[in-house]
């Protein structure tokens, strides 16, 4: 019961960390769709199919399917009708279409919840900080995006011919963006270290020195999880020049 007698509407309170974790899983499945997934994406957007959507899934999975029946929806819902607008333009400009709105649906999504969950003014700004704190899905499509200090790397090579580097002493860390006090817990929870909290440029997972393999884009010099972008350590070793998957699909269409 609240001051006034009444039962709180939404008993199960949720934290700012716990819609930012949703937030997160959604935004890795998205960019997964327009990146490393980005033909089967393609193919599935069929101008010839009804309205179709793009949604992330809080799994880090995504999938093209109709729009929710039921009125009103569960969720916001995403862009509709992304089929029809590909074979009406560039590739490139398309997917970018699709990026910009997916950045606002996982935006709305994110602060539903939080209007849902009771989010006073501090909590917001809480998630929202959070969130901000990671590259936009436009960003990573377009590689427009601030360049990322390169991480550590402590389990084989990571880009051409380099070796693994060591972590940053006081004189020579890389400069990047500090994390909000929120990310800084998450990051400790997970085992990472505050001074090593970098950005996977797929995922958003933040770097932490427990042998997970990681490796660098020679054009946009983002990192990435081996995983996230399907390379593994014996497969970078026969690598020269390693181009992530946005640098790839961007320049194939120039």
């Amino acid at each position: 019961m609240d001051e006034s007698g009444s039962a709180p509407i939404f008993p199960n309170a949720r934290t700012p960390e716990d819609v930012f974790r949703d937030f997160r899983g959604r935004r890795a499945g998205i960019i997964k769709a327009l990146t490393t997934d980005v033909e089967k994406f393609y193919k599935m957007c069929d101008p010839e199919k009804e309205n179709l959507c793009l949604y992330g899934l809080s799994n880090e999975t995504w999938e093209v399917t109709l729009p929710a029946e039921e009125v009103p929806p569960e969720l916001p819902e995403p862009a509709l009708g992304i089929n029809f607008a590909r074979d009406g333009m560039a590739e490139k400009d398309w997917l970018t279409l699709v990026a910009v709105h997916s950045d606002a649906w996982l935006i709305a999504v994110a602060f539903y919840f939080g209007a849902r969950f009771g989010f006073d003014k501090d909590a917001r700004r809480r998630l929202f900080t959070m969130i901000s704190n990671f590259p936009t899905v436009y960003e990573v499509v377009t590689g427009s995006g601030k360049k990322q200090s390169k991480p550590p790397n402590s389990n084989g090579k990571s880009k051409s011919g380099s070796k693994p580097s060591k972590k940053p002493n006081s004189n020579s860390k890389p400069a990047k963006q500090p994390l909000p006090k929120q990310e800084e817990q998450m990051v400790k929870e997970e085992g990472g270290d505050k001074d090593q909290a970098y950005l996977c440029g797929t995922c958003g997972g933040s770097y932490s020195n427990n042998g997970e393999f990681w490796i660098g884009c020679d054009i946009c010099e983002n990192w990435y999880h081996g995983n996230c972008v399907r390379i593994t350590p014996a497969k970078a070793e026969h690598i020269k020049q390693y181009k992530c998957p946005a640098c790839s699909n961007k320049r194939s269409r120039e």
